[in-house]
């Protein structure tokens, strides 16, 4: 399609905002690590929440609600909506504590809840696994999603994507560190929601839809509206609640829903003012990313259906895509092409600045775990400060290099959602009981790492092959994953010897002070369904009110009031 002079000036001002947002703020960052990476632990709630649900609207994420959507219909999203619990443990369990420890990065809680070599051997490995590898794989996806997107929109090859906005990326975010990132983080999502719901509404509007009723009774359209999943369909049924709910959220490792926090949700958490904001910011996030997002890229994933029943039509309408880039998740960046100038280019740049907004995060991150709990920590425990925040902005350029030619070798949204969580199979519930329970230890951890990553490298090999070993489906896999997984960790920990007492005592001295573990347990477990309860009704009462049904919607507006009025009166016993 052809864009506007309108609409490359939105963009390229957008790019000149980034840009001097970086340079603002980049003496101030430079001035050590901890300003670097962490802000200088100064931000106030607001700011960090609304960077952790920018972050986690990726420019995969559209794609990944549409081919969700397409195939399954809107209860397809349950594989990601059950995530939900895992966000409000950390909310009124995870928080507070994360904040309290005052590590740099949460891979230094290796050595602050464990002890001897073996407990810097797990930090440096964790800092390899998850800074490196791990997250080099999450961000081939977002670039993936991104050359999808810039190859509809804007007619550019894969490879230019990469060069122009890993330039620009990496430019702001090794000048500004987290400090850059949050601030772009806030503008970013702000230009993202503006573009989601305007498109949403200019798509529906559109002749070929027909305005919102007949969008929701057409033909294509009209059995996929339920929120719920089929429960005459046993698959379905199994696929989108029984494992997400009865497994999945507990048990598996994903960035932006780790079991206990972690990740950049920690380091979020890490750089409030105190804990109080801490919570507030983990709160307001979960509420956002669950509650008030979804439903524009819903509705488009509906209207796709509409112009673009198939895949094949597609590929017709789009000849120049290559095999690799080919699939449902393109669907959402097809329709924006229906956009008329000026509103593509905020559209357009909404979606670069969701690109952006997670990129940016993941290189702090990422080189925030080299530099801390690698380099400073087993390379050169002496570095100064300046030589820290150098390393960092080096490794950052190296992240993404890599990150861009992984992302040519992976096919679609789905299938990179699905590695991630494969990959953490297992290792959800040993992150949710290590700071309770003094039994594990670092083998417990080291073993859990291992195991599951064997696994899930076994069936995405077996996946890829042109006459699989075997043939199981997805979610059986993740099932597999998590028994084999948590059996072998937990058989691990009890071989193995606990953490020595002096460590133990003073991490629980640190953390939970004079009171007990489980002090005030019976409010936070009250705070964790209110929370739960009160997203999922502002979720589905907004859906409800899209689809018309006024007094269902209503009740659910209803309930989720209450759960929040119950929230504040009982908040100083949660927190």
């Amino acid at each position: 399609m052809q864009l506007a002079t309108l609409d490359y000036a939105i963009i390229i001002g957008f790019f000149i905002l980034s840009l001097f947002i970086g340079v603002l703020v980049a003496k101030q960052s430079g001035k050590s690590s901890e300003s670097f990476f962490l802000s200088g632990r100064n931000m106030p709630w607001w700011l960090l929440g609304f960077s952790m649900v920018a972050t986690t609207f990726a420019a995969d994420t559209p794609g990944l609600v549409t081919q969700l959507v397409r195939e399954n219909g809107v209860s397809g999203n349950w594989v990601w909506w059950a995530m939900l619990l895992t966000g409000m443990l950390t909310v009124f369990f995870y928080a507070k504590l994360w904040r309290k420890s005052g590590i740099n990065t949460d891979l230094e809680f290796y050595e602050l809840r464990y002890s001897g070599k073996s407990a810097g051997f797990l930090r440096g490995f964790r800092a390899i696994y998850l800074g490196v590898v791990f997250n080099i794989i999450t961000m081939a996806g977002v670039c993936l999603a991104g050359a999808k997107i810039a190859n509809i929109l804007l007619g550019i090859d894969q490879d230019t994507m990469l060069v122009i906005s890993g330039v620009i990326i990496v430019f702001y975010s090794a000048l500004g560190g987290l400090k850059g990132v949050l601030i772009t983080d806030f503008i970013q999502f702000i230009i993202a929601m503006i573009g989601s719901v305007w498109a949403t509404i200019y798509i529906i509007d559109l002749p070929e839809i027909g305005g919102l009723e007949a969008l929701l009774t057409h033909q294509n359209v009209s059995d996929k509206l339920n929120i719920l999943p089929d429960f005459s369909d046993s698959k379905a049924v199994i696929t989108l609640l029984i494992i997400p709910f009865a497994v999945q959220w507990w048990s598996t490792w994903y960035p932006g829903a780790e079991p206990g926090g972690g990740g950049y949700i920690a380091q979020r958490m890490l750089a409030a003012k105190d804990e109080r904001h801490a919570t507030w910011a983990t709160l307001f996030f979960n509420f956002a990313h669950y509650a008030l997002r979804p439903w524009p890229w819903i509705i488009v994933g509906l209207a796709s259906l509409v112009i673009f029943p198939s895949i094949e039509s597609i590929n017709t309408t789009f000849p120049d895509l290559s095999e690799n880039m080919q699939g449902h998740d393109v669907a959402y960046a097809a329709m924006m092409t229906y956009l008329p100038a000026g509103l593509i280019g905020i559209v357009l740049t909404s979606l670069i600045a969701a690109f952006m907004s997670t990129i940016s995060t993941q290189l702090n991150w990422g080189s925030s775990y080299i530099v801390n709990d690698l380099y400073a920590r087993f390379l050169k425990p002496n570095s100064s400060e300046k030589e820290k925040v150098l390393v960092g902005r080096i490794s950052t350029v190296i992240l993404m290099i890599f990150a861009g030619l992984l992302s040519k070798y992976l096919s679609d949204a789905q299938e990179v959602f699905q590695l991630l969580l494969q990959i953490g199979a297992g290792t959800g519930l040993l992150f949710i009981l290590r700071w309770f329970w003094d039994r594990i230890n670092p083998y417990s951890e080291i073993a859990a790492m291992v195991i599951s990553f064997i696994i899930a490298l076994v069936f995405f090999v077996n996946g890829k092959l042109d006459t699989p070993w075997f043939e199981l489906e997805g979610h059986w896999q993740l099932v597999i994953g998590v028994i084999i997984t948590t059996l072998g960790w937990v058989i691990v920990t009890l071989l193995t010897k606990p953490t020595d007492e002096n460590t133990l005592e003073k991490f629980n001295s640190l953390i939970f002070d004079s009171e007990s573990k489980f002090y005030n347990i019976g409010y936070k477990v009250l705070a964790f369904f209110l929370g739960v309860i009160g997203t999922y009704s502002f979720l589905f009462s907004t859906g409800y009110f899209i689809y018309g049904k006024t007094v269902l919607a209503s009740g659910l507006a209803i309930l989720t009031l209450v759960c929040g009025l119950l929230l504040i009166k009982n908040w100083k016993k949660i927190s």
